[in-house]
């Protein structure tokens, strides 16, 4: 390191932070911190090793600059992001890219570009404040699935949460001397005004592929800041589809079956259509919510969690809904609340909590009257948890090796076409017909209008950093070498009829149960055209044995009668999408939605638009 780089770092840490950053002998990550606190200009800089002490340093900074207050309940704290800046800023989140590079449909800027676009607001952004320097790990440590990364942020909120989030990684690079292999994050919150970001119209959020850097300014929101949660995302599908593996926006979950049997499911959903509620359901076990890496080994398919938190939505957490989350949310343990409503007793409220309306009390707006026409609390506020503060918690949370992964869902919000669960034909045509042609309705989880159908292959639309075609069939071949792979499966918690749904919240607690079974070959199943659904008489024991409640032969055609109109809808909007807008997409996409395709009309000449399972049945009992 050169003398001058030398004396700025000795100018801005304490001797022990100099001494911390030193210890890690990597000239890559040294060069990274000093540009960076060049550009800056922060008053001092602060680098946090894996040490208690460190952690508790962060937790008491966000109190005491006011970026987080202690609620009533110990180890509470509540966070608010400004009113402009609750959600994902999709709009002015790019992919840094060459001249000459593409990623097709995929939101990007020329590198040059960005690259002096964001240095100039990151230019003296932290004068007046102080720098940490904060060190994590993307998967188990010490393991296959492991990824070191580097975060620079003057938000302590943002360090908080991230300790919270992820596993510590201080020790991990010293595993890896001095390669140059590891995620790196610059993040400011910018000016702030009344505790909030003020100059969200500069708010940016870019990636640069190349150097495998994230930077994040005039933002606060967790989406946009946490650099290692969806930022990171994007960074490890570039390198996944370099290295041969999977990086995906899914939960992973064992569920249980049969005498103490687990197995374990990956699944893939977009923002608030019940990733979290389905890996937090009653009698499973949780090894993440939000984002798992998919690796191969001797022929099996094996996931991890990226991170040992939960970053979820809290609206409708209540004791009916998500009652281990409700249990931590209001007991002791650390927890942070972020754009929920503060009461007068120091009590978070969120909607859907299951408790009468408070009469006032504080939201990311101000102050707030019962009567005002603005809601009490955000639709997307959140909860910042660990895993290992819940009862329900993987013993395998942390296992090196992660955990063979024997099913995939992908789910979204549908109110018309698919039905509760079905099963695909094989590994090829679930990647087809339910990965890449998911579509889901729009919720308050990213900025723009609600309800609205949109595609979101995999669920993973706003994070792929490679090109749509090339990333669907990277999951096309993914199991080609693998002798048995996972089953695939499509669910749909949000049918309707008359504007009321079909489906109960816990029902998803049996559509799991029968995945599982399915899995292990003990229960039969119908072909239909457009893939395997229940017998009548195993869900009516399913939901008996697992709700206590009877399932008539009513709910069943309602829910699971094949729309052929609907159905060829969607294969002609998705097949359009793929031929139009998707650069290099696989022939074996079109030539599996052509079968499908031709299978409904099939379906149709025989037995008209609308065909009850029971017919595809035949001769067995549905």
């Amino acid at each position: 390191m050169e003398c001058k780089s030398v004396d700025l770092l000795k100018e801005k840490c304490s001797p022990e932070s100099y001494e911390k950053l030193m210890k890690l002998n990597n000239v890559k990550l040294h060069d990274f911190v000093t540009k960076y606190v060049e550009l800056c200009n922060p008053d001092s800089v602060y680098v946090c090793n894996d040490s208690d002490e460190d952690k508790q340093y962060i937790r008491n900074k966000a109190i005491e600059n006011k970026e987080e207050w202690k609620l009533a309940i110990d180890g509470h704290t509540i966070h608010f992001d400004g009113p402009k800046d609750q959600a994902r800023d999709k709009a002015n989140t790019k992919y840094l890219i060459p001249a000459g590079s593409n990623l097709g449909s995929l939101n990007s800027i020329d590198k040059t570009e960005g690259a002096n676009e964001v240095h100039g607001y990151l230019k003296n952004i932290m004068a007046g404040k102080e720098m940490y320097v904060l060190f994590f790990c993307l998967g188990p440590t010490n393991s296959e699935f492991s990824l070191p990364c580097v975060q620079i942020t003057d938000s302590s909120y943002v360090g908080h949460s991230e300790y919270i989030l992820y596993r510590s990684g201080y020790e991990q690079f010293n595993n890896i001397g001095d390669s140059p292999d590891f995620f790196r994050y610059v993040h400011s919150a910018g000016e702030l005004e009344n505790g909030v970001s003020k100059n969200v119209d500069k708010r940016r959020v870019y990636v640069d592929l190349g150097d495998n850097i994230v930077y994040s300014t005039n933002t606060q929101y967790a989406g946009n800041t946490v650099g290692l949660k969806k930022l990171s995302l994007r960074l490890a599908i570039n390198k996944a589809a370099k290295e041969g593996w999977l990086a995906e926006h899914m939960l992973l979950m064992g569920i249980h079956g049969k005498n103490k049997r687990k197995t374990y499911f990956a699944g893939a959903f977009p923002s608030a259509c019940g990733k979290t509620s389905t890996a937090m359901l009653k009698g499973e076990t949780i090894v993440g919510d939000d984002i798992a890496y998919l690796r191969k080994k001797d022929g099996v398919i094996y996931g991890a969690n990226v991170e040992c938190g939960i970053f979820g939505i809290i609206q409708d957490v209540n004791t009916q809904n998500d009652p281990v989350i409700w249990d931590t949310l209001t007991n002791p343990g650390e927890a942070i609340f972020s754009n929920v409503l503060l009461t007068e007793d120091n009590i978070p409220r969120w909607l859907g909590d299951g408790r009468e309306v408070p009469n006032k009390g504080i939201n990311y707006n101000g102050e707030w009257i019962k009567g005002n026409e603005v809601s009490y609390a955000h639709k997307n506020a959140r909860y910042t948890v660990s895993l290992y503060n819940l009862k329900n918690t993987d013993p395998k949370l942390d296992d090196p090796n992660g955990v063979e992964v024997k099913g995939i869902i992908y789910g979204g919000r549908d109110s018309s076409i698919w039905p509760p669960v079905q099963q695909a034909y094989n590994w090829a045509h679930g990647v087809v017909t339910m990965g890449a042609s998911l579509e889901s309705e729009t919720t308050a989880a990213t900025l723009g209008k609600e309800g609205v159908r949109v595609f979101n292959p995999m669920s993973n639309l706003d994070f792929v950093a490679i090109p749509i075609g090339q990333y669907v069939n990277s999951h096309i071949k993914f199991a080609q070498e693998v002798s048995s792979p996972p089953l695939i499966f499509a669910v749909n918690y949000f049918q309707k009829e008359n504007n009321k749904y079909l489906t109960g919240m816990e029902d998803k607690r049996v559509w799991v149960k029968w995945m599982e079974q399915r899995v292990n070959n003990d229960v039969g199943a119908i072909e239909t055209p457009t893939g395997y659904v229940p017998y009548l008489k195993d869900l009516e024991v399913l939901f008996k044995e697992v709700l206590n409640k009877d399932y008539t032969m009513q709910d069943y055609l309602k829910q699971f009668t094949v729309k052929v109109p609907e159905n060829l809808e969607k294969i002609e909007r998705i097949t359009e999408i793929y031929k139009t807008k998707v650069k290099d997409t696989p022939e074996e996409l079109f030539k599996i939605l052509k079968e499908q395709k031709e299978r409904l009309e099939a379906a149709r000449e025989k037995h008209g638009e609308y065909i009850s399972p029971v017919i595809f049945a035949g001769n067995k009992q549905a």
